[in-house]
């Protein structure tokens, strides 16, 4: 009997690329804020409406480019698939706002806060709606989380709502996507999200225009441009994640995400300068202290689990 044999080099060239894939997709979304920052003085709604339409224009583009509509269509023919990207795109549509809100509010701090709360928050939903157990570490993990919640809350004199919108519907996003399963990748299941989002963002730009204006257009050729880019900025860290994904081990895309909120702390932190009193570096010390028991679970798990597969003879 011997052990498994050692990757081999198409393997660690293939997990290479996906580090790769998944370090761009989490940078990316990391500095974000900062993107949605120079689309002021657009309002917040304005920019999700007009990010779903140019979002739609770009998958279309690269459907076209790629010629996989057929992916699309077969999404539309499945009456449960299609319904699965609706409940999807809603979330994500108030995910989007929730984000661009907080960005434009100066409380990139609260965004990054509910990136490093949404995996406790996806560990309880597979308690609640995947009938999963939890291991001691990860009740540990949850409660330091619940913990750092209560004393933002004392803290503030107010939940923490922007944090927990946003880890809320991007763990439910992620649960409803689960649901879909490996049949729909990553550019059909956007484009289905944002088609079944296309007449209400068109409803919120009519509205916009005939009340306050829209702004994009009446503020120089630079934020135009960067408005048109809202797109490709919102599409190409799906695609990279997606494909980052396929390639690496749940363990190391598990420690990767990481990245995007420890950017947006530092983009509120030390760039902004958003203010960090004594009671939000508590708040955010306990969320990193369950993140870093969160981690070593998922650490020693993935290894018993390697050492508890059949040797290869």
């Amino acid at each position: 009997m011997t052990t498994a044999a050692p990757p081999s080099d198409d393997m660690r060239m293939q997990r290479r690329a996906g580090l790769l894939y998944a370090t761009a997709a989490y940078g990316l979304w990391g500095f974000m804020p900062g993107f949605f920052l120079l689309l002021a003085p657009s309002s917040p709604f304005e920019i999700v409406a007009g990010r779903i339409l140019l979002s739609l224009a770009f998958c279309a583009l690269l459907l076209t480019l790629t010629r996989t509509w057929s992916a699309v269509g077969a999404v539309i023919r499945s009456p449960r698939l299609l319904l699965i990207m609706g409940a999807a795109g809603a979330l994500i549509s108030v995910n989007w706002t929730v984000f661009i809100v907080a960005a434009l509010s100066g409380n990139v701090l609260a965004s990054s806060l509910g990136y490093f709360i949404n995996p406790l928050f996806t560990v309880l939903l597979g308690v609640i709606f995947l009938r999963e157990s939890l291991r001691a570490l990860q009740w540990v993990a949850v409660g330091f989380g619940a913990v750092a919640i209560v004393v933002l809350a004392i803290g503030y004199g107010e939940v923490p709502w922007i944090s927990l919108a946003l880890a809320g519907s991007f763990g439910l996003y992620g649960l409803i996507k689960k649901q879909a399963g490996p049949r729909v990748g990553a550019l059909p299941g956007l484009t289905v999200e944002t088609m079944w989002l296309t007449i209400p963002a068109g409803v919120v730009l009519a509205l916009i225009a005939a009340g306050p204006g829209i702004e994009v257009g009446d503020n120089g050729l630079v934020h135009t441009l960067l408005f048109l880019l809202a797109g490709a900025v919102t599409a190409v860290p799906l695609l990279l994640f997606a494909s980052g994904a396929r390639r690496l081990p749940l363990v190391t895309m598990g420690l990767v995400q990481y990245l995007a909120p420890v950017l947006q702390f530092i983009l509120g932190a030390a760039i902004l300068h958003e203010e960090m009193p004594p009671e939000r570096w508590a708040g955010f010390a306990l969320v990193w202290v369950a993140l870093v028991l969160l981690t070593v679970d998922m650490l020693v798990e993935g290894r018993m689990s390697r050492r508890a597969l059949p040797e290869l003879t």
